[in-house]
């Protein structure tokens, strides 16, 4: 059993580590995984391959992925501006 809160963690970090945009419901066999890890679970089996299903892309919920994240920075799209947001 895993919490929201530890779905959301593995929802973000397939996004940001490996690129896939996954609806969380599909980032919770992720998120098992990853407490299992945090708990050594897998060093007793010497397991050296896992598989994760992953079945529902994240546009099933597009309003999740956008409360999930900083409202980004707009910046007028001029390069004198763009190069002052990026402190250069």
């Amino acid at each position: 059993m895993v919490s929201d809160k530890q779905i959301i963690e593995a929802y973000k970090l397939l996004a940001a580590k490996e690129g896939v945009f996954v609806e969380p419901a599909s980032a919770a066999s992720v998120a098992g995984l990853l407490k299992l890890v945090k708990k050594r679970y897998f060093q007793k089996l010497r397991v050296t391959r896992i598989i994760c299903i992953l079945t529902g892309h994240g546009l099933k919920d597009p309003d999740r992925a956008i409360k999930s994240i900083k409202e980004p920075k707009i910046v007028k799209p001029n390069l004198k501006a763009i190069l002052k947001e990026i402190g250069y």
